[in-house]
């Protein structure tokens, strides 16, 4: 039997070492022994020997129920995973002709998604000669950030990319 997890353990008759350093249920040290000896002690027991730690000088091996230590183990992972925040981009578009009504919307729409804890990816398209004009986009995505200093900080400053100036604002720190 093999771990779920990507740490493949060796259990019982796979273990071929001559002399493993052995621990008990309970977690005393039982001391060095002979391989052959710890399994015999792990039946006696009923339980499995398993090497927990290969790269030690004996390896250590321990009496435990595998099938139970492999159900902590995912039970645990999956802990780790809840405490996982996901961080997702939202993205808003302009163009270099948006009016400011339209901006103050857009930076309405920003802040629900900083509120949330998201990140707000800024992007302003530029068509054939607007290009040419990159300062009016520039001052476009500073006036944008204007309006959202309260609850966001600008973590990668406006660049031109090709045809798109982009900007991402991210969420302040509380």
């Amino acid at each position: 039997m093999k771990s779920i997890n990507n740490k493949n353990y060796l259990l019982n008759e796979e273990i071929r070492e001559k002399e493993i350093r052995v621990i008990d249920i309970d977690g005393s040290m039982l001391g060095i022994m002979s391989s052959r000896d710890a399994l015999k002690l792990s039946e006696e027991k009923e339980t499995d020997l398993v090497m927990i730690s290969p790269g030690a000088n004996p390896p250590v091996c321990k009496l435990m129920d595998y099938g139970k230590f492999i159900y902590e183990q995912s039970k645990k992972d999956k802990e780790a995973k809840k405490k996982q925040k996901v961080i997702n981009i939202k993205e808003i578009r302009f163009s270099p002709s948006i009016e400011e009504h339209d901006i103050s919307i857009k930076a309405n729409n920003a802040r629900k998604f900083l509120n949330d804890g998201d990140k707000v990816k800024v992007t302003i398209r530029f068509r054939g000669r607007e290009a040419d004009y990159a300062h009016i986009g520039q001052k476009i995505l500073v006036n944008f950030a204007s309006k959202l200093d309260d609850v966001g900080v600008i973590e990668k400053p406006a660049k031109l990319e090709g045809k798109n100036m982009i900007m991402i604002l991210a969420p302040k720190k509380a």
